[in-house]
């Protein structure tokens, strides 16, 4: 048995960075020609603070074709990360869900009243004014749905108004 880890070679330490701050993205393999590096892959997302075993499992779901979302502890910075990624054959884009919503604004480029936007997407008036006036601040999963809102109204009217199978 030792000689046959003897032939494997050394293993290698993973340099963890120094310093970063947690981060989320989404990785799916290139459409280019560009053949997927794993082992590359799986050092790079290990050493933004994954353990070895979860960065491998994220690697595999890459090559059997799945949309990945990875929660990197540490990240130092993210146009490395995507370069890094990039080299391996793997698209990643930083998923941000700390970015804050001009509700007033989209209703209003919506051309919409507070009661219509209300009916149209699903949500309380009252909610809208509270957001709208600063009293209270949406949730992360209210900024996400109005991100939604914002990036194709029609998709998510039509989605919401579709009846549940």
């Amino acid at each position: 048995m030792k000689e046959r880890f003897a032939r494997l070679g050394p293993t290698r330490a993973i340099d963890r960075v120094a310093s970063g701050l947690p981060a989320v993205f989404a990785l799916r393999t290139t459409l280019d020609p560009t053949p997927l590096k794993t082992i590359d892959a799986t050092e790079a997302l290990a050493r933004r603070g994954l353990s070895m075993l979860r960065a491998k499992r994220l690697t595999e779901d890459l090559l059997e074709g799945h949309r990945v979302f990875a929660e990197l502890p540490a990240v130092e910075d993210e146009r490395a990360f995507i370069s890094d990624m990039a080299a391996c054959g793997i698209a990643a884009v930083l998923i941000r869900r700390d970015v804050p919503v001009d509700v007033r604004a989209l209703r209003e480029r919506l051309n919409l009243t507070r009661e219509q936007f209300a009916i149209c997407y699903g949500l309380e008036v009252e909610t809208l004014r509270n957001w709208e006036t600063g009293k209270r601040e949406p949730d992360t999963t209210a900024r996400s749905y109005l991100r939604a809102i914002a990036s194709a109204p029609e998709a998510v009217e039509l989605a919401y108004a579709m009846p549940a199978d």
